[in-house]
């Protein structure tokens, strides 16, 4: 017992590890993708005050080329003078004659070489002019640019670490709502909890939402088959116990008396009899089930739903005569054998289950001197069975429970049956991609109608 607890303790730490690491993964993406834009930030920026600073130099090079042209040594001196006490940026400037003699005009104290950027140029004379720019306050504003940026890459990993366990917090709540409801379930074994879906008209949106709702209606259809299983099984159970009780007793009743070959074939008779009612009921039960699982192997080709009609109106005829009941089948269509319209992709023999099963009931449970009609056609490129009666009807409220097995109304109860057929009918029908329903009034009698996919 020890193992089992450890194992229950232990999943809500797993679900909050899972949510670490997914808190980290999101967090840690975050912040290599800003350390990024930071760093490409600082690059560009180095590199636009770099091209700044060259783009000057240059400039004043073509400034002071000119000046020389036009006014030799004298004009380019005044021009750096006045340069030199007006210019809001202090430059080196520096001229080296043809015989290599230094001319300078910036004052020399001041200026560290290992922060000097130069540029020069050599004139149509020999003359070379040189111009400097100090690169400390570049260096000051890119050392002062990344303080801030390493306060903003600390600020990101704080408000990424935080929101990200805020977010996937956030986000692991359904999963952990999902995984409590499924741990209920296996603890108690019932299945009519479900999860609970957040409220407000968004609910539902997102991919977690749209699980869990997925989640719900597979316990619905879980909870529908499990309660169908039970009732059948109680069906079973209530119906397998007169046929075996009958078969007991008239073994018991054989065997109790003195003996005689007669009353001896009479019990057995009557034990065949009652072992056939269970085997009829046990393989309808079995075709049902494989019908339902997709299971059932049927021999699919072209077959007239006509003809098919046809033979089990044929079987029914003289039941139908022998209760007083008028039997009639109409077949729609223009022009029925050059150009058949009922033709369907199916198995004839289960088909012929579904129309003998649906003239069965209407047969039955439609009083001396009433009408059953039984009608195919073709609607909307599809080819109609309709078997219309006026019988007793179905009452509203049994009305969705006819197609479950082992179900009979009250006003089936007096009439021999096992409560399959209707089941069987929608197995089969729905095997062969068609649809099933009735419509039907207490005391207006009933009208079952079957569609099925035509054929080419």
């Amino acid at each position: 017992m020890l193992k089992p607890e450890t194992e229950k303790d232990s999943r809500p730490l797993f679900t909050r590890a899972f949510g670490l690491r997914i808190a980290l993964w999101y967090s840690t993406l975050f912040i290599l993708g800003a350390i990024a834009i930071v760093v490409l930030t600082y690059v560009l920026t180095a590199t636009s005050l770099a091209q700044r600073d060259r783009q000057l130099i240059n400039q004043k090079l073509g400034d002071y080329a000119a000046a020389y042209r036009r006014g030799g040594l004298s004009q380019l001196a005044d021009t750096v003078s006045a340069e030199q006490r007006t210019a809001p940026e202090r430059l080196f400037v520096r001229v080296v004659d043809r015989g290599s003699e230094a001319i300078v005009w910036s004052n020399a104290e001041g200026w560290n070489p290992a922060q000097l950027e130069t540029g020069s140029l050599r004139l149509a004379d020999g003359t070379l002019v040189q111009v400097g720019k100090s690169t400390e306050a570049r260096e000051d504003l890119l050392a002062r640019f990344r303080a801030v940026l390493g306060i903003v890459t600390l600020s990101i990993v704080a408000i990424a670490l935080t929101g990200g366990f805020l977010v996937t917090r956030s986000a692991v709540v359904p999963i952990r709502r999902l995984t409590q409801t499924v741990r209920r379930i296996i603890r108690t074994g019932r299945t009519d909890a479900r999860v609970p879906l957040p409220p407000g008209p968004r609910g539902g949106d997102d991919a977690i939402d749209e699980l869990t709702t997925l989640f719900n209606a597979m316990l619905d259809k879980i909870e529908g088959l499990v309660t169908a299983m039970r009732g059948s099984l109680d069906n079973v159970s209530h119906d397998l116990r007169r046929p075996l009780t009958h078969l007991r007793g008239a073994a018991e009743i054989a065997l109790a008396g003195p003996p005689d070959l007669d009353r001896y074939r009479e019990a057995l008779a009557d034990c065949v009899e009652e072992a056939d009612r269970v085997l009829v009921m046990l393989n309808t039960l079995m075709d049902i089930s494989e019908a339902e699982s997709g299971a059932v192997q049927l021999r699919r080709e072209p077959v007239r739903l006509e003809e098919v009609v046809g033979r089990a109106v044929d079987l029914y005829r003289d039941v139908a005569e022998a209760k007083g009941v008028t039997l009639t089948v109409d077949h729609l269509g223009a022009d029925r054998e050059s150009s058949p319209l009922d033709i369907v992709m199916g198995d004839g023999t289960r088909l012929e289950q579904v129309a003998a099963n649906l003239i069965d009931n209407a047969v039955k449970y439609t009083p001396a001197a009433g009408r059953v009609d039984v009608t195919v056609g073709r609607e909307n490129g599809q080819v109609v069975l309709s078997v219309r009666d006026t019988g007793v009807g179905i009452r509203p409220d049994e009305l969705p429970r006819i197609w479950d097995r082992l179900f009979r109304g009250d006003a089936s109860r007096s009439e021999r049956g096992l409560g399959l057929g209707l089941s069987l009918v929608r197995a089969i029908v729905e095997a062969h991609l068609g649809t099933v329903e009735v419509q039907s009034e207490p005391g207006k009698g009933s009208t079952f109608t079957v569609r099925l996919p035509q054929s080419g």
